[in-house]
């Protein structure tokens, strides 16, 4: 015997009834289920359980069971999409995800999307070299990226050469007691991709010409606390170098053209504080190269005497800190108008400060001159060229008071740091907007203890 299930269809206009007829309920009479549209039970419950999880089906079974049916409108299926590739089903399910009608069979698959999303940018770790840890940081859609780092440091001489994953991005050799470093130590498949290298805090007196030639992609590269005395010529030319730390070595004569890199324009930063640096050689056009882009030169705690040749150079960032400068007067700064920092503090011996002497810098925004107790004023004409000069910091100087014809050669300036915890601002008295022709205002400096005021809980001058 074949039984039937009926499915309620509606269309506009037309309701379930009798067989005779059109009607406005399912099962007008008692003990008669008539219907527009009749399926074989085994369909129709195949169905019911696809698209009405927990009541539709039941609804109808118990129609079946009892001879009539609850009086019921059901929705028709909302249509899906067809079956296809994964990149569609999910931009279909992400459609849907805002309308309440969306088919529950979607929401796991939606939801497993998300949670794909969601993990992208994730840390974990990996098999490494014996003593060497590996953290791999996968990003993009499905982790289809990912990038390793490689911490070596702290392991002996004997670690070298090792052996990193293709996907290194950044190696850790850094405390190793290694000697040497040439090319066969930075070799292999995991070394072409390779971009941050940590040297520092190693025993190295010297670098191979070609140390660094395979390393193609390599934009950081930290040489730190080690003791070098010596750059070879074209030990950067290989490389795209952003970010170079040479501080705390034993040199005492570079030249500018060693950091001539093969960057392609982009800014060098270069770090040669604590050196026994006591001459910085110019770069010269006639080797062939063109001069280093070094943006950012930190030549602080060094020995030199007299400001170096620096011109040629694209610097904004200059520190000349701790060193022994005789004397700062006109030309010291030749070439450098692009100059925005300058720092000039600690400096040995008995600095003298000429007149006009930062004439060369129109550009310069931020002046350091602090921790310098013996420096004395040779008249306020030192500062005569700054225009752009914003902040200056003369903090634990002897130029303290502050002459009055001071603000006429700065302009622009904004606030000055005249000793531990007073800031002096610029502050503009009647007059800010003229309206004589001729006219101009009053300007003078305002000077407060911001300890004192932080004191009393005030953040008003």
């Amino acid at each position: 015997m074949r039984t039937f299930e009926t499915l309620p269809r509606v269309e506009p206009g037309l309701g379930t009834g009798s067989a005779g007829g059109r009607g406005r309920g399912v099962g007008s009479a008692p003990g008669k289920a008539s219907t527009l549209a009749t399926l074989p039970k085994s369909r129709a419950a195949g169905r019911s359980r696809h698209w009405a999880p927990g009541g539709r089906g039941s609804a109808l079974r118990r129609a079946g069971a009892g001879g009539r049916a609850a009086p019921r409108r059901e929705k028709r299926r909302p249509e899906g999409p067809r079956p296809g590739r994964l990149g569609e089903r999910a931009e279909a399910a992400a459609a849907q995800a805002s309308s309440p009608t969306m088919p529950w069979p979607l929401l796991p698959l939606l939801l497993l999307l998300l949670l794909l999303l969601a993990a992208s940018g994730a840390q974990t770790t990996r098999p490494c070299f014996p003593g060497c840890q590996c953290e791999v940081e996968t990003f993009g859609l499905f982790d289809s990226f990912s990038l390793t780092r490689v911490d070596c440091s702290g392991l002996g001489p004997h670690i070298v050469p090792v052996p990193i994953p293709l996907d290194t991005a950044h190696l850790d050799l850094s405390s190793n007691r290694l000697e040497t470093v040439n090319e066969s130590v930075l070799a292999g498949p995991g070394y072409t991709t390779l971009s941050g290298l940590d040297l520092s805090h190693n025993l190295l007196t010297s670098l191979s010409p070609t140390a660094f030639s395979r390393l193609r992609y390599l934009e950081s590269l930290d040489l730190s606390h080690n003791g070098l005395a010596a750059l070879p010529a074209e030990s950067f030319t290989s490389s795209p170098l952003s970010d170079v730390n040479l501080s705390h070595n034993r040199l005492r004569e570079v030249s500018v053209s060693a950091f001539a890199t093969h960057s392609q324009g982009r800014a060098l930063h270069l770090d040669l504080s604590h050196n026994l640096l006591h001459r910085l050689l110019p770069h010269s056009s006639q080797a062939g190269r063109p001069a280093p882009t070094i943006q950012s030169l930190n030549l602080a705690w060094n020995r030199l005497r007299a400001m170096p040749d620096l011109r040629g150079l694209p610097l904004r960032y200059l520190s000349l800190d701790g060193n022994p400068l005789a004397a700062i007067g006109p030309g010291t700064f030749e070439g450098l108008a692009g100059l925005t920092h300058l720092s000039l503090g600690n400096l040995q011996g008995l600095p003298r400060l000429a007149p006009h002497g930062f004439h060369e810098l129109q550009g310069l925004q931020v002046l350091d001159l602090s921790s310098n107790p013996r420096l004395q004023w040779a008249g306020p004409e030192v500062f005569s060229g700054l225009g752009s000069l914003q902040e200056l910091d003369l903090s634990g100087t002897g130029l303290v008071p502050l002459p009055e014809k001071l603000l006429v050669h700065l302009p622009a300036l904004q606030s000055i740091s005249v000793g531990q915890g007073v800031q002096c601002r610029r502050l503009v008295r009647e007059g800010t907007y003229p309206r004589q022709p001729g006219f101009t205002p009053k300007v003078a400096l305002h000077c407060i203890d911001t300890q004192e005021l932080g004191a009393r809980g005030s953040n008003t001058l």
